[in-house]
């Protein structure tokens, strides 16, 4: 599993944006993504890529900070409040974010941040791991029971649960859909919407931008078609 945190900044300020930069850049464990000055553009980008941490300001034109994390209906990515003012920390409390930083940030206090990322990162992978290439292991209530990959046909999200749909049934783990994604062989799965995971040879029919899996229908996202697309082999 990669160490490195897939990181997007959302502030107005552009002198603000810079200044995280900067300290981003200091730390190999970052690697930059993107930035955005409206939480609305936040909301487009973590919606339609990988983006594990963002450094986040409060207090923005239209959408707030706190709106843009209450409102994500994904699985979130972890989320580091950026801000000017202390009056938040309660809601940044509440909303379980990874720490709250208070402008101008320290080099020092920044990099605690971060560390703080990578713990939760690693915690949120401790329920679904990798045993080798042909299966992984996934906490069925008390236990844990090995699942082959090409038993999956196909997986989606449901709130904060990832349910891994096989033949006649399906298996629940609290997780998210981006930990499970990273962890399958890509060359087998696809990503075809926000909360579906697609294996490829399981597929039946693909009609008008919709999969059929064993009777189950499947939405394809615009945001996902293109590269869905190029991976399929259509004569």
């Amino acid at each position: 599993m990669s160490n490195i945190l897939k990181t997007l900044v959302v502030d107005d300020n552009p002198i603000a944006r810079t200044t995280l930069k900067e300290l981003a850049r200091q730390l190999k464990v970052l690697e930059w993504v993107g930035e955005c000055s409206t939480a609305l553009a936040a909301s487009e980008i973590i919606h339609s890529y990988p983006v594990d941490l963002v450094l986040l300001d409060i207090e923005m034109p239209g959408m707030s900070g706190i709106e843009l994390v209450k409102n994500l209906t994904i699985e979130k990515p972890l989320f580091i409040f950026t801000t000017a003012k202390k009056d938040y920390a309660l809601d940044a409390f509440d909303l379980n974010v990874i720490d709250y930083l208070v402008k101008p940030i320290l080099p020092e206090r920044f990099n605690q941040a971060i560390q703080k990322a990578q713990d939760a990162l690693l915690h949120k992978h401790e329920e679904i791991n990798v045993g080798q290439e042909e299966f992984l292991f996934v906490r069925d209530t008390n236990i844990i029971r090995r699942l082959k990959f090409d038993e999956i046909l196909f997986i989606e999200a449901m709130g904060d649960y990832v349910k891994f749909h096989v033949k006649d049934k399906f298996y629940a783990i609290h997780t998210t859909l981006k930990t499970v994604e990273d962890r399958l062989p890509l060359q087998a799965f696809a990503r075809v919407h926000r909360s579906y995971i697609v294996a490829i040879d399981k597929i039946d029919i693909i009609q008008e931008g919709t999969i059929i899996i064993n009777k189950k229908l499947i939405p394809v996202a615009d945001s996902y078609r293109a590269a869905f697309n190029k991976r399929i082999n259509v004569l």
